[in-house]
């Protein structure tokens, strides 16, 4: 798994390249440092699998973040977006 960060101002995006599963998730979790940024945009364009563990590192940015600015994201490849759908994270997630 491959992350770019990128802080505009007060939003940060980052662009995960690769699966979110068990073993990469602790990775990304460790890379969100979110201090500063009050609006988060995550850009998995280049994901094609989302595991649950995936899910709970996107989960809790969101929680961090809907105290701020909020959280998108996009580039939801249809494997990822089937995913959400079945979790019902679709409809608490902005998806772009």
């Amino acid at each position: 798994m491959d992350i770019q960060k990128k802080l505009d101002g007060t939003k940060l995006t980052v662009t995960v390249t690769g699966h979110i599963d068990t073993v990469t998730a602790p990775q990304l979790e460790a890379e969100l440092a979110l201090d500063g940024a009050d609006e988060l945009v995550f850009d998995i364009s280049g994901v094609p699998y989302v595991s649950s563990a995936g899910l709970r590192v996107f989960l809790t940015a969101y929680k961090e973040m809907a105290k701020k600015g909020g959280m998108t994201i996009t580039g939801v490849q249809p494997a990822v977006r089937e995913v959400f759908d079945i979790t019902g994270f679709a409809s608490i997630f902005k998806l772009a």
